[in-house]
């Protein structure tokens, strides 16, 4: 196969939008925590707590959506201890992003020994299986990657679509902006920017949760340490690469995993000369040299990481 008829293939875009789909769950949900001024170093293990809940949730015999709703309230359970300790106790929002990921973590992974101690490999579970949309799907290329995918996958893309109407076309979008930008003027309008940034980092959370869970519910049908692989690192990446805005933190996500995809089937390619390692690279320094590219101009929200105090100027 020739290197430029990797495009041209379906199975490629089908991998792409697969690969994209936990990172624009996670993507959107720190980049509403940031836009309401907080940083959030724990999305990585938040990812794995969602990965593991929703995998032991169907395990343990609950249905996939339920699974993804637990996943979902246990990323924002992590969000409100991450919340509570940055915006009204005012704790570095580095030092307790990173103690919020060892602790997720580490606390999945006892609960898993706990729950399967004489476990080796990891039980398999029935995982979402595709939805094609009639007609829809039969279209070349397009068809295929974007209308044979899994319910999650079309829910990422649904998340992604209401972030940005929330945040650009709504009151409450207006109103956590603004508490990421100037939370001086939000208080002046009687709001608490305690609680719109708490609300926000929760429900940022959730998100990061539910992009865990697709990787144990969708994209695999079981739980693995490590599993989440350093993507909880990339989707913040992709916040600065798509300049804080959804639209472009989609593309970004997207882009990333057709790099993804594109390293895996290059190693078929020319595997036997170069050695693995390098393709595994690949898409990582494709994405750093995206994101230095795209994030030249990008200007963060002012009161990102800067604690604010009710009635403090």
């Amino acid at each position: 196969m020739d290197i430029l008829d990797i495009f041209l293939t379906a199975s490629f875009w089908v991998a792409a939008v697969r690969i994209a789909s936990p990172l624009i769950f996670a993507t959107m949900g720190e980049l509403i925590c940031e836009r309401a001024g907080v940083l959030n170093l724990g999305i990585e293990g938040i990812m794995t707590v969602g990965a593991f809940t929703g995998w032991l949730t169907v395990w343990l015999g609950g249905g996939l959506w339920l699974g993804v709703g637990v996943a979902l309230l246990a990323g924002m359970a992590m969000g409100l201890l991450h919340g509570v300790l940055t915006v009204p106790l005012g704790l570095s929002q580095h030092v307790t992003g990173i103690g919020i990921t060892l602790l997720a973590t580490s606390l999945t992974y006892y609960i898993y020994r706990i729950a399967l101690p004489q476990v080796t490999s990891p039980p398999k579970i029935e995982a979402f299986q595709p939805w094609p949309v009639p007609g829809l799907s039969e279209i070349p290329l397009i068809g295929p990657a974007l209308f044979a995918q899994t319910p999650l996958t079309y829910l990422a893309f649904a998340c992604a679509a209401l972030t940005a109407f929330v945040l650009w076309r709504t009151s409450l979008g207006v109103a956590i902006r603004a508490a990421g930008e100037n939370p001086a003027a939000v208080e002046a309008q009687g709001l608490s920017v305690t609680w719109l940034r708490i609300g926000a980092v929760m429900a940022g959370s959730g998100l990061m949760a539910v992009g865990g869970a697709f990787l144990t519910m969708s994209a695999f049908n079981s739980f693995f340490f490590e599993m989440i692989n350093g993507r909880g690192w990339v989707c913040i990446a992709l916040v600065v690469f798509g300049g804080w805005k959804p639209g472009k933190a989609l593309l970004g996500a997207l882009l990333f995993a057709a790099f993804d995809a594109f390293q895996v089937r290059l190693q078929q390619v020319a595997g036997g000369v170069v050695p693995y390692q390098v393709f595994l690279m690949l898409p990582y320094a494709l994405s750093i040299l995206a994101l230095v590219v795209m994030s030249r101009r990008a200007a963060a929200p002012r009161a990102l990481m800067v604690p604010y105090r009710a009635g403090e100027r």
